[in-house]
C-alpha cells in the first residue's frame, strides 16, 4: 500500500490526518477491501475506475447547461426564472453566504476535485494491467487527462485560480503544513491545461462511434483548449482586471493571482489554438435543408430570407439557397438530431446530464396551462432585442431604455419600436411565425431564423405534440399569450408566471409536454431527449475570429503536436472564416466592411453574436466576466413587457418597463464564486475569492 500514489482533493486534507482509509478504497466499487494493484490488474475493475471519472462530469454540479435548481451560472442579463423561494432574487441580489446557496459551492469544488483524483489514480496505476493492450491504455490514459482538464476548467471559470494538484498525487505521510495547497496563478493554471489538452490531443481518436459519443476525441481536446486560452487572453486574465478585483486575489504569500501585464501573445495563442481545430476538417456546422412545403405544423416550409446579393443565390455552404436557417439552428439542441449525425458536435455528455438536466429546464419553460409546465423559466428584454431583424438590421429601439448606461454607447437606436398587431387578414404577410400569427404583436415580426428557434414571445404557437389526455387535443398547435388577462400571464397566489411575459423556445422540440400534474414532480416522459451541446464548432469559429480580431502585430504559434507553425494577425479574409458561416446558416448577411475595419465596432458584432448562437449555453455568464463587462451589463435594470396590462392594450404591453421582481445588482464579490469555508478549514494555505470572507 505505500506505493500507491494518493490524490487528495482540498476537501479532504483535513480527513487524511486523521486516517486514509477513505482516499486508498473505492467503496462505490467494492465491498471487500482491495488494493490499487487488485483493481489495476483487471480489465473490468480498471474501465469501471475510468467510468466514475465520467460519472462526476455527469453530476449535477458539473453541467454546462441545466436547470434552475442546479447550477444558476445559467442565468445572467439573458435569461432568468421566477418561482418558489425567491431563490433567482436571492442570487441575484449576492444574498447568499461562503457556505453556499442550496451547497453549489462546496458541490462543484468538492465533485471536481474529486473527479480530478479518480483520474490521476488511474493515470498513475493504469501501467499494471496486461489485460489491456498498451494502444488502449494510450487512448484511455488520454481521456482521464481530458477528463481531469474539463474538472480543473470547471474550477476555473466559477472560481477563477484554483491548486493544480501534483500529477503523482500527495504522500499522505506529510504533515498537515505540508499537504496544504496555496492557489496557482491563473496563467499557471492555463499553461498546465494547454498543456495537458495537447498531449491528450496526440493519443486520442479523431472519431468515436455511435457506443462511445460521450468519450473526447483529438477535436474535443483540442476545442476545450481554445475555449481555455479564449479565457487567459481575456481582459480580466490578461493584465486588465479591475484593480479591487486585481488586488484582492492573491495566495497565502500575498502573491497576485492574476496578471499584472497585458500579452498580445496570448490572443494568438487562442487563435493558434482554435486554427488547430479547423485544420482537423472533421467539423461544420450542421445544417437542415429546404422544406418546400410543411411537413406539419411544428415543422413549416422554410421561409426563405429576404433577398442578397451574395448569398441569396448560392447552395449551401457559401450561401443560404438550399437550407432551412430557422430548422437548422432549432434541431440543434430540441432533440431532433441525435449526435452521431451531428458534424457539428465536438463534444457532448450526451444524455449523461445528472438529475437536473436540459429536460427539466425545458419543463420550467413550457406553459402551464397548455402542457402543465412551470411557465416559469424566461427571456429578458435585452436578449430579445440582440435579435437581428430578417435582412441583418438592428430591431427598432433595440437597446433604447439602456441609452443612458455606461457601456451601451453604439449598441441602441432610438427609432421608435413597431406598434400594432398583425391582423387576421395580414398573416400570409409574415410566414415567419409559422402555423398562426394572428395578434402577435409587430416587433416580433420579420426577426431573423434564430430568434423562432430561440423566443416564446407572447403569442407564438407551442406545438404539444405528444400530449395523450383528451383535453391535449385543443391545446396542440395553439397561441400562448402572456397577457393579464390570459392564463399563462400574471397570477395573484402563484409564482409560475413569466416576468418579463417572454418565455424561451430554445431546446423546446414539437412534441415536447406533460403528460401528469404540475405537482407531482419531474415527468419527463414525454419531452424529448436532448444532447448537452457542451462544445460545438460554431463555438470555435467564434473563438478563432474574437482572437484575431484583437492582434496588431503577426505572431507565429507552433500547433498543438508542433507539426507546423501558425502564423496568425488580424486578417479580415481569416475573420470572415469565423464569421460568415454562422452568419449564412441563420440566413443573416455577412458584417459590412466597416465592421471588419474597425476592432471596437468588429467586438461589439462578436460579443453580440456570441450572445444570440450561444444563448442558454450556460456561456454568457462567464463571457460578461472575462470580457470584464459584468459591472455595466448586469448591473442594469432588466426589462420587460409590463404583465400587468391586458390583451386590449397590446402596444402598452410590449412598451419595456423596469421588471422589479428581478433584481440587478453588481459588486466585488460577484465577479467569482465563493470558496466554501469548509474548504478553507481544511486546507490553510487556500485564499478567499474577493468581496468573501474567511471563516473565524
Amino acid at each position: 500500500m505505500k506505493r500507491i500514489a494518493i490524490i487528495l482533493s482540498a476537501i479532504g486534507l483535513m480527513t487524511v490526518i486523521g486516517g486514509c482509509k477513505k482516499y486508498l478504497d473505492s467503496d462505490y466499487l467494492f465491498d471487500e477491501q482491495m488494493t490499487l494493484e487488485n483493481v489495476f490488474t483487471s480489465r473490468d475493475y480498471t474501465e469501471r475506475w475510468l467510468a466514475r471519472a465520467y460519472y462526476y462530469l455527469g453530476t449535477n454540479a458539473m453541467q454546462d447547461v441545466s436547470s434552475k435548481k442546479s447550477v444558476m451560472f445559467n442565468f445572467a442579463d439573458d435569461m432568468y426564472y421566477g418561482d418558489e423561494n425567491e431563490e433567482y432574487a436571492r442570487w441575484k441580489r449576492g444574498q447568499y453566504t461562503e457556505s453556499g446557496l442550496s451547497g453549489e459551492s462546496l458541490g462543484i469544488w468538492k465533485t471536481a476535485y474529486e473527479g480530478i483524483r479518480q483520474a490521476s489514480i488511474f493515470l498513475n496505476n493504469i501501467y499494471m494491467n496486461e489485460e489491456i493492450s498498451d494502444y488502449e491504455k494510450e487512448d484511455m490514459k488520454a481521456q482521464a487527462r481530458f477528463l481531469r482538464a474539463y474538472f480543473y476548467w470547471v474550477l476555473m471559470r466559477n472560481f477563477g485560480p484554483v491548486p493544480i494538484l501534483p500529477d503523482e498525487g500527495l504522500d499522505y505521510t506529510q504533515s498537515y503544513d505540508d499537504l496544504a495547497l496555496p492557489r496557482n496563478s491563473y496563467d499557471e493554471c492555463t499553461d498546465y491545461l494547454a498543456a495537458e489538452l495537447a498531449d491528450a490531443a496526440q493519443a486520442l481518436p479523431s472519431f468515436r462511434g455511435n457506443s462511445h459519443l460521450a468519450r473526447p476525441t483529438r477535436g474535443a481536446a483540442l476545442g476545450l483548449r481554445a475555449r481555455v486560452l479564449l479565457f487567459a487572453a481575456s481582459p480580466l486574465f490578461n493584465g486588465k482586471a479591475p484593480a479591487d478585483v486585481a488586488a484582492a486575489l492573491v495566495d497565502n504569500k500575498g502573491r497576485r493571482l492574476l496578471s499584472d501585464t497585458y500579452d498580445e501573445a496570448k490572443w494568438a495563442k487562442a487563435a493558434a489554438a482554435a486554427k488547430d481545430v479547423i485544420d482537423l476538417g472533421r467539423y461544420q456546422l450542421y445544417v437542415a435543408y429546404r422544406r418546400e412545403t410543411a411537413a406539419s405544423p411544428g415543422y413549416p416550409a422554410t421561409v426563405t430570407p429576404p433577398y442578397n446579393a451574395e448569398f441569396s443565390s448560392s447552395n449551401w455552404p457559401l450561401g443560404w439557397r438550399d437550407i432551412d436557417p430557422y430548422e437548422s439552428y432549432r434541431a440543434l439542441f430540441n432533440g431532433d438530431v441525435p449526435a452521431f449525425q451531428n458534424p457539428e458536435l465536438i463534444f457532448t455528455r450526451g444524455q449523461n446530464q445528472g438529475d437536473e438536466n436540459i429536460r427539466v429546464m425545458v419543463l420550467h419553460q413550457l406553459p402551464r396551462s397548455e402542457a402543465r409546465g412551470y411557465n416559469s423559466h424566461g427571456m429578458t428584454q435585452k436578449q430579445v432585442d440582440a435579435y437581428y431583424m430578417n435582412d441583418g438590421s438592428d430591431v427598432p429601439g433595440m437597446n433604447s431604455m439602456y441609452q443612458s448606461q455606461p457601456g451601451y454607447a453604439g449598441r441602441y437606436n432610438t427609432l421608435p419600436r413597431p406598434s400594432g398587431v398583425v391582423a387576421a387578414d395580414e398573416e400570409s404577410d409574415y410566414p415567419e411565425l409559422g402555423y398562426k400569427g394572428e395578434s402577435v404583436h409587430k416587433q416580433y415580426v420579420r426577426r431573423e431564423p434564430r430568434f423562432y428557434a430561440s423566443v416564446a414571445y407572447n403569442g407564438s404557437v407551442w406545438h404539444l405534440d405528444n400530449g395523450t389526455l383528451p383535453e391535449d387535443v385543443a391545446n396542440k398547435n395553439k397561441q400562448v399569450f402572456y397577457y393579464f388577462d390570459n392564463v399563462n400571464g400574471y397570477r395573484t397566489g402563484t409564482t409560475y408566471w413569466l416576468r418579463t411575459g417572454i418565455g424561451i423556445k430554445k431546446y423546446v422540440h414539437p412534441n415536447d409536454t406533460r403528460t401528469i400534474s404540475t405537482n407531482t414532480g419531474y415527468d419527463l416522459t414525454n419531452i424529448e431527449p436532448k444532447v448537452d451541446p457542451a462544445i460545438r464548432y460554431a463555438e470555435v469559429l467564434l473563438i478563432y475570429a474574437e482572437a484575431l480580431n484583437e492582434l496588431s502585430g503577426s505572431h507565429s504559434i507552433p500547433s498543438y503536436d508542433g507539426s507546423k507553425t501558425h502564423t496568425v494577425m488580424r486578417d479580415i479574409s481569416e475573420m470572415k472564416q469565423g464569421i460568415q458561416p454562422i452568419r449564412i446558416r441563420a440566413g443573416l448577411p455577412d458584417y459590412t466592411q466597416e465592421v471588419y475595419g474597425s476592432p471596437d465596432k468588429f467586438r461589439n458584432s462578436l460579443k453580440r453574436e456570441r450572445q444570440i448562437e450561444l444563448f442558454a449555453e450556460g456561456h454568457r455568464h462567464y463571457d460578461l466576466r472575462r470580457w470584464t463587462d459584468a459591472p455595466n451589463e448586469e448591473a442594469a435594470p432588466i426589462y420587460g413587457c409590463n404583465v400587468l396590462l391586458t390583451s386590449d392594450k397590446p402596444d402598452y404591453f410590449h412598451t419595456p418597463v423596469v421588471v422589479p421582481s428581478l433584481p440587478t445588482v453588481f459588486s466585488l464579490k460577484r465577479w467569482f464564486w465563493p470558496i466554501h469555508w469548509d474548504e478553507l478549514r481544511s486546507n490553510k494555505a487556500l485564499t478567499q475569492n474577493p468581496g468573501w470572507t474567511m471563516p473565524e
